[in-house]
């Protein structure tokens, strides 16, 4: 039965793939596929696209919600699609499975670039500290170098989901922010522009209206915060205040399997301007409905 899923969901991944002009790799699919089958049932699963140079050519599977007794990057080392570069990188989610609570994980994988990203979950509702995480000894310093920025904005004790990129060698740490305030135009304004990223569009202060989560990309050769990207989840993703890119509408308006009527939606701020990014469900579980963390557009 697995086996029929997955060769269904490869047709699905083949079909979306040609409807987003990006060629799908035989040789980086179908391992991954073959090596996560068995947690395909339970998993959350979605396709994602993005405007800018990171998603110009790539068509990205999310699988999330796994059990927290699967691994999902020593299952990609086993079966050797990630290999061990010898960066800090490579211990990052080990140290962290060994050090907090793990509620679930999921990974990442494109349909060109094969696998990709993991993300950590931390057990609700039990988020988990910055400074902790910045005491690992494979973690960025750029972590423990942001701590006071964190604080500042009252993010710092509530880290929900961490995220790791191998070949881009970044970190994702996420929030779920509990005051409003925090969404609020002036309050944006001021965070950006102490991470030194620019104004924001008046775009990207109504979309924060709606926003409930917002996570920062952090790597190891730089303290500086890469990115910042707030979410919005939202059933009519082509209504919101933005100027919709053509690949995300077409992810939207004509996706070739039964999209679920939830989606994700991120805005990232970034030196080099704001790039959008879209979660659109192929499998959902009502039960992780409140479990819906900004990973969903991550």
């Amino acid at each position: 039965m697995s086996e029929d899923r997955t060769a269904e969901f490869y047709s699905v991944a083949e079909k979306t793939s040609r409807m987003m002009g990006v060629p799908i790799s035989h040789d980086k699919v179908r391992p991954v596929l073959t090596a996560y089958q068995h947690v395909m049932a339970p998993a959350v699963i979605s396709f994602r696209t993005q405007t800018g140079p990171r998603g110009a050519d790539d068509l990205d599977c999310r699988w999330t919600m796994l059990p927290k007794d699967l691994d999902p990057y020593a299952v990609a080392l086993s079966n050797g699609f990630a290999t061990p570069t010898g960066h800090p990188v490579d211990q990052v989610s080990k140290e962290i499975h060994q050090a907090f609570p793990v509620g679930g994980y999921g990974f990442d994988f494109g349909v060109a670039g094969g696998f990709k990203k993991t993300w950590t979950f931390f057990p609700p509702p039990a988020p988990q500290p910055a400074a902790r995480l910045a005491e690992l000894p494979s973690m960025p310093r750029s972590v423990s170098d942001n701590l006071a920025f964190f604080e500042r904005y009252g993010v710092a004790g509530i880290v929900n989901t961490v995220g790791i990129d191998y070949p881009k060698r970044t970190v994702n740490l996420y929030f779920n922010p509990s005051s409003r305030e925090f969404f609020q135009p002036q309050g944006l304004r001021v965070l950006l522009a102490e991470a030194g990223l620019p104004e924001p569009s008046e775009g990207l202060l109504r979309f924060c209206d709606q926003a409930f989560s917002v996570y920062t990309t952090l790597n190891w050769d730089s303290s500086e915060i890469e990115r910042i990207t707030f979410s919005v989840k939202t059933t009519d993703p082509l209504g919101l205040p933005l100027d919709i890119g053509p690949g995300i509408e077409k992810l939207v308006k004509n996706p070739p399997y039964t999209a679920g009527e939830q989606y994700v939606y991120g805005v990232s701020v970034t030196p080099r301007g704001e790039f959008h990014k879209i979660q659109s469900y192929y499998q959902w579980h009502a039960r992780v409905e409140s479990m819906l963390t900004a990973v969903d557009a991550g």
